[in-house]
């Protein structure tokens, strides 16, 4: 099969973003799947959303992207719910009526893909994924992203991966992190200018407290 590419976790992180798609770019992979969470968290939202769109990259829904298509907020982290206050401010209607038309799950050949996990597609936290879970789902092959660590694991005839976050790791390796698959899985990571989003965060209000998990990529750090 031809090589796709597999992104998650971008977050408004156009730094990040465009360093990953001018590696796959290089790398020759024209078929790119999102698994969600295009917004939320940094500023760049509606470049984002526009990158994503122009070149056509399905998208999954994401609990983030839910929140800025459904008009509602994070339950359990006040510095999310901050950040969506602003996103909402500079978003377009354009990209919110984009982000509405988000799957909740996809299947992409044998692959079966989503954001969270497999009992609940959008919000799901699969931290420590195991046999036993995958046992309970029909299929040979799983993707999703939410947690921002990047893994791949075999479970007898059964493969799963977390291609991690595009643009905000919690795996403490702070580069921007992607998998491509051609009948087996390859993880990525790549350095990126992440001083232009620090810059960009300031100008728009925020301070170290928002971003300082992107230098360390430490998940203590890091707001869910």
């Amino acid at each position: 099969m031809n090589k796709i590419g597999i992104i998650s976790d971008i977050h408004g992180n156009y730094e990040a973003l465009k360093t990953i798609l001018a590696e796959l770019d290089a790398m020759n992979v024209t078929e790119i799947y999102c698994l969600g969470d295009v917004v939320g968290y940094y500023s760049q939202v509606n470049e984002c959303c526009d990158e994503l769109r122009k070149r056509n990259i399905p998208c999954l829904m994401g609990n983030h992207d839910w929140y800025m298509a459904s008009g509602g907020f994070c339950p359990r982290s006040k510095s999310v719910n901050d950040c969506l206050v602003y996103q909402r401010k500079v978003i377009t209607q354009e990209n919110i009526d984009w982000l509405r038309t988000f799957e909740v799950q996809r299947f992409v050949g044998s692959i079966h893909m989503v954001h969270g996990g497999w009992a609940d597609p959008i919000d799901e936290y699969l931290v420590e994924p195991n046999a036993e879970y995958f046992s309970k789902i029909e299929g040979k092959i799983f993707v999703s992203g939410h947690t921002h660590f990047q893994s791949l694991h075999t479970f007898g005839d059964k493969v799963y991966c977390n291609p991690g976050s595009v643009g905000m790791p919690r795996d403490n390796d702070p580069r921007a992190a992607f998998a491509t698959f051609d009948g087996e899985f390859t993880l990525h990571r790549i350095e990126y200018n992440m001083q232009v989003v620090f810059d960009l965060m300031d100008q728009a209000g925020f301070n170290d407290y928002y971003y300082g998990c992107l230098k360390t990529g430490a998940r203590n750090l890091c707001k869910l």
